[in-house]
């Protein structure tokens, strides 16, 4: 399989993600509700990573790699935490458009500090995103 359609495969596991979270967190505390589908992510993947024996190579993960995998989990907990509370307050159809601004600024990120080129391309895409998630958040 191409990266492709990994992609895509995500961005149907993210709607759905969405409209499933949005229905959960229906009187539920929003950092419980994080909690609990957390605790889910975490029995998932590593029945995974174990099931295809992927868990030997824990002690082969270099220091660097150990700091930044830390500091990248921190992000997707906080991420996490604030796009719960976002639909606990909000429309799954305006509150996921604003999310994916996280693509603008992975664009921006990735020029700035892992050198990718900034394209015009990449540019424009980027504006019409942002535009996009302008747009579906005022509707």
């Amino acid at each position: 399989m191409t990266w492709v359609l990994w992609a895509v495969l995500s961005a149907v596991f993210a709607a759905g993600t969405a409209v499933l979270a949005k229905v959960g967190v229906e009187g539920v505390d929003s950092n419980l509700a994080t909690a609990v589908r957390t605790s889910v992510i975490v029995v998932f993947t590593w029945a995974i990573a174990i099931g295809l024996g992927k868990h030997g190579g824990l002690g082969l993960i270099g220091r660097r790699s150990w700091v930044f995998l830390v500091l990248s989990g921190v992000c997707t907990g906080l991420s996490w935490l604030c796009y719960f509370r976002a639909l606990q307050m909000g429309e799954a159809s305006r509150v996921a458009p604003v999310d994916k601004l996280s693509v603008v600024l992975v664009i921006l990120f990735a020029a700035a500090f892992l050198g990718e080129r900034l394209t015009w391309m990449k540019a424009v895409g980027g504006v019409l995103i942002a535009a996009g998630a302008v747009v579906l958040a005022l509707a």
